[in-house]
């Protein structure tokens, strides 16, 4: 069954999650109207990643004007030891029309 609300789409965009002790790069793998699929360095807090937990993420137009996302994590997990990285599933709450606009012209 699929759980998942809006259609996904592959994309390799570069963000930054506001919701740490500094900016952190992160790269969004795929991405919906409803939820991300991020990439990230591991988070040296290990709850930083737990379901519920809130995630600040800024990412950029084409036209290079900041979205400032606020999200909830869905699920994340280490990659593998030679990656160095985690997956984290985020749900975006209440998405704002730039975002939307922005997922609807990715998937032309």
């Amino acid at each position: 069954m699929e759980r998942r609300r809006g259609k996904r789409l592959s994309v390799n965009l570069k963000a930054e999650r506001l919701s740490c002790s500094r900016n952190c790069s992160v790269f969004i793998e795929n991405i919906s109207d409803t939820g991300i699929q991020m990439i990230t360095a591991p988070a040296k807090n290990p709850k930083v990643f737990v379901p519920g937990a809130p995630v600040e993420l800024r990412l950029e137009t084409a036209e290079g004007n900041p979205i400032k996302l606020n999200c909830l994590v869905k699920w994340s997990y280490d990659s593998s030891r030679e990656d160095m990285t985690n997956s984290v599933g985020l749900e975006v709450i209440d998405p704002p029309d730039e975002y939307l606009s922005l997922v609807k012209n990715l998937h032309k």
